[in-house]
């Protein structure tokens, strides 16, 4: 009985300490002019790209961000394979802002699969990925490692999720685009840690 004690005791401890150093994932705030979007990084599934995320809010670097891109059903006429998101970012290739391009780390990697709301790196080759960024509306699974969206089949780096604001996300993608290009652009007033 004694011993019986003792497990359980130990038991106990061992899920408190369990509990207690887990880390808690961290949540942005983007402010946009049509409202707030919520989203909660995986920074244990994803942290290469999450800590690149973060670097750039840390270090002010997306002041002058934006979403300047939608992609709809109806403005993709020659994908074959079509996708619903939102583009933001710094938006020019070379803009001062932007830091050094990052480890790809595929969906095969982390877990974190294209649903609705979650966001994800841009890129052209895998390793490319700077600091634009894309939230996808609805689930996207040709933008997932063996995908083809992209024809070397690697995906996108998914690395959060839209907790609150996802509606907001849908109300930027229905702006006016042409050739996918919001116009005018809607600009990002501030992305922020959470407290």
């Amino acid at each position: 009985m004694f011993k019986f004690k003792i497990s359980i005791q130990v038991l106990i401890l061992l899920l408190v300490i369990t509990s207690c150093t887990k880390t808690k994932n961290p949540k942005i705030i983007m402010q946009t002019e049509y409202g707030d979007i919520i989203i909660e990084l995986y920074a244990e599934k994803a942290p290469i790209t999450v800590a690149n995320f973060l670097k750039y809010i840390d270090e002010n670097r997306f002041t002058d961000a934006s979403f300047y891109r939608a992609v709809r059903m109806d403005n993709q006429p020659d994908n074959d394979i079509k996708i619903e998101v939102i583009q933001g970012g710094l938006f020019e290739d070379e803009h001062p802002e932007m830091r050094a391009a990052i480890q790809h780390e595929s969906t095969k990697q982390t877990g974190i699969l294209h649903t609705d709301g979650v966001i994800s790196m841009a890129r052209n080759e895998p390793g490319s990925a700077t600091s634009e960024f894309f939230i996808c509306i609805g689930d996207q699974p040709s933008l997932d490692y063996g995908g083809m969206r992209n024809a070397d089949g690697q995906g996108f780096a998914a690395f959060g999720k839209v907790i609150k604001g996802l509606e907001v996300v849908k109300k930027i993608q229905s702006r006016p685009a042409k050739n996918q290009y919001l116009e005018p652009h809607i600009k990002i007033n501030q992305i922020k840690r959470m407290k």
